[in-house]
């Protein structure tokens, strides 16, 4: 059997997936450069090599998380630049559990010196990408990631999605009507 040989963009890419993967999954404390490696099928000091740090590896996971929802925002708003079709955008991003629990372990290890300014330049970042895509206001940029927020947690717990566990009662009203699409019709 012949090996296809990755080249360096691919390798990396393959990795921070890995990376995405595993810190979904074990959060930042919980999660060993060795269980990367494993997971990209890869030696463990090839991913020290690559990325330095777990810490490192961890950023970029985080990174890459921020920049798939900001590309999907991009592209959302070249269709229809409007609240609603960013929530509609980052609906679908909702059935992608990793790549919003990744996001959700950073914002976490939120006091970690060197973790802090990056998931809090995301937040910052992605809201001003909000604002200067659809041109709201302040508070209704607010209101649109306040519950993106919400929906990310609740598909982080399972509570909607692909993979949704039965709801329970409290489920219902909470979620009667909540999404960013519903959330955000009154702007479109």
């Amino acid at each position: 059997m012949t090996r296809t040989r990755l080249t360096a963009e691919e390798r990396h890419q393959q990795l921070v997936a890995a990376a995405v993967t595993a810190f979904s999954a074990g959060g930042y404390a919980g999660t060993t450069t060795d269980r990367v490696a494993r997971l990209a099928g890869v030696s463990q000091p090839y991913v020290i090599r690559l990325f330095g740090t777990k810490q490192q590896l961890f950023i970029a996971a985080l990174d890459h998380a921020r920049d798939r929802i900001e590309q999907q925002f991009r592209d959302a708003a070249a269709v229809q630049p409007d609240l609603p079709s960013l929530g509609e955008a980052y609906d679908r991003l909702l059935a992608e559990r990793e790549l919003i629990t990744v996001l959700l372990h950073g914002f976490a290890a939120g006091a970690d010196p060197a973790i802090g300014p990056v998931v809090r330049d995301c937040f910052g970042r992605l809201y001003q990408v909000i604002r200067e895509l659809t041109g709201v206001e302040p508070e209704r940029a607010r209101e649109f990631l306040a519950t993106g927020m919400l929906l990310t947690v609740l598909g982080a717990m399972r509570v909607i999605g692909p993979d949704a566990v039965p709801p329970a009662p409290w489920t219902t009203e909470l979620l009667d009507g909540l999404t960013l699409l519903e959330q955000s019709r009154d702007d479109g």
